[in-house]
Order: structure tokens, then sequence, then C-alpha cells
């Protein structure tokens, strides 16, 4: 009798895991959709359309792409993982996924300085803008956060790669490491920006113009605020040596959630981006019927 109910507790928690993989698979298989989804949109609106070709637009595309780029790195494999019976990965496979991982993210954190600036160029320097944020300047910045992150990440990948087999523990301490010191040294350069962006606003002598100068650089504060205090959490806990198991499941959720939220923070809740939206969803649907004098519409 007590190992026939220990098989039915057995079986039960089998279940019970296994619906519990089957939730997690669809939860983030969605997740993963739509952030691909919104951020594709985000790309294509600000490519097609003459109003939003502007360095901020630029920038918000090229954040957009990003995201697409790093909630890749990662979702693929731990989808495959929920619902496959193979769990380990390969050295190479390994090497490979920390690598881009934690390039990615570094490339991210750079592009919001960047972005910072061009706020602080925008409010305190207006005239001067089309000047100094011209397109070469903004190519040479895009660039610039590519390369600055490139060699930061991929010597201590170089070292780890010379270890006998793949040390995750070690090969996470490294990365977070050198990371660590291109991320704060971006949020110095962040947060100096925006010392400079509140002073001019609160020596702007209207309401009005208070509040449309703060409008401008609302959404970025928000998502340099989620990026950076989610990130910095998780390096404190490592630093702690708390938890390995929830340290890596906060990190999944940093890294499906936060770009899963900026198309919405930052794009869509943009007047100019939702009017762009809107006229061309009236053109795709404007193009898809075809009026007969019934007044029937034709698909």
């Amino acid at each position: 009798s007590m190992a026939k109910n220990k098989k039915t507790t057995t079986k039960n928690y089998l279940r019970a895991l296994l619906k519990l993989r089957i939730s997690l698979f669809v939860a983030l298989l969605l997740a993963y959709t739509l952030t691909a989804m919104e951020n594709i949109i985000i790309i294509s609106l600000m490519w097609a359309d003459n109003r939003l070709q502007t360095p901020m637009y630029f920038f918000l595309s090229n954040l957009s792409f990003l995201d697409i780029l790093y909630t890749t790195v990662v979702t693929p494999k731990l989808l495959a993982c929920l619902l496959g019976e193979k769990k380990n990965m390969s050295f190479a496979g390994c090497i490979t996924q920390t690598y881009f991982y934690f390039f990615l993210g570094t490339v991210e954190f750079i592009l919001l300085a960047v972005m910072s600036f061009d706020c602080y160029v925008a409010i305190c320097n207006p005239l001067r803008y089309t000047i100094i944020m011209n397109s070469r300047a903004c190519l040479l910045m895009i660039l610039g956060c590519w390369l600055g992150a490139f060699l930061p990440v991929l010597v201590p990948t170089i070292v780890v790669t010379r270890l006998l087999y793949c040390n995750t523990r070690l090969t996470e301490k490294v990365n977070f490491l050198l990371s660590a010191l291109v991320i704060l040294s971006s949020l110095a350069f962040t947060t100096g920006s925006y010392i400079y962006i509140i002073s001019t606003i609160l020596h702007i002598p209207s309401a009005q113009g208070h509040q449309k100068a703060f409008s401008t650089c609302a959404s970025h504060i928000t998502i340099v605020s989620i990026a950076y205090g989610s990130n910095i959490f998780v390096y404190v806990r490592l630093s702690q040596n708390h938890s390995l198991d929830f340290d890596k499941v906060a990190t999944v959720l940093i890294t499906i959630v936060t770009p899963l939220l900026n198309p919405f923070i930052y794009s869509l809740r943009n007047e100019k981006v939702k009017e762009v939206l809107r006229e061309k969803i009236l053109l795709i649907s404007g193009k898809n019927l075809i009026h007969v004098p019934s007044g029937i519409f034709i698909a």
C-alpha cells in the first residue's frame, strides 16, 4: 500500500511538473513572439516614414533591433529545454551564448548613455541640435556602442575558452565584472547628462515649457531606471553569493520582460509614433478593400 501511494504521489508530481513546464513554455513563447512583433513594427515604422527619421527615432530603432537579438540569444534555447529531454549545452554553445548575452547587453547600456546625450543636446542646446546630432555623428555613435562593448566582453570569453570545461559560475562572474565596469561608466555618463537636463528644465520659466521638456526625456528615464535598477539588483545578489538558481531566474525575467516593455514605454506611447502607426494601418486596410457601388467591401 505504501509503495502504491508513493507511486501515485510520484505520478502526480510528474504530471504537475509537466503542466508547469508547458505553462512556462506557452508564456515564454507568447512573450518572445510579442517582443519580436512589437520591435519589428517599431523598426519598420521608423524606416518607412520620413517624420520618424530623426536621431531620437534612429536610436530607438537600434534599441528595438538590440532587444530582438538580446531575447533571441536566450529564449529559443530556454524553450527547447522546457519541452526537450536534453538539458545540457555543449562547451562551444555555452561560450557562444555567454558571449552574445553579455555583449548585446553591454551594447544596450552604452546605447542608453548615447540616448541620454541626445536628450541632453535636445533640451540643453536645442539651437545646435541638428548640427551636433547630424547623420554622420549618429552613425559614429552607434558604431561606438558596438565597438565599446566588443573588447570588454571578448577578452574574458577568450580566457574562459582556455579552461578544460565550461565553468559556468566562473564565466558569469568574470563577464559580470567586466561588463559591470562598462555599465557603471555608462550609468555615470547618463547621470551626468540628466543632472544638466534637470538643471536646464528647472530654469525654464513657464510650466508648459517644463512639461514639454520633461515629456521629451520621461520615457528614457523610465527605461534607464528599469534597465539599471534590475541589473544592479542582480549584480548585488551575485556579489553576496546568494542562490545562483534565483539569480538565473531573475536574469531570464530581465532578459524577456525588459525588451517586452521597452516598445510600450518608449515608442507606442509616443504621439508621433501612434499617429504614423494609425496611418499605416488605415493605408494597409484601405489597400486590402475594394469598394463597390452597392456599398459592400470585398477583401
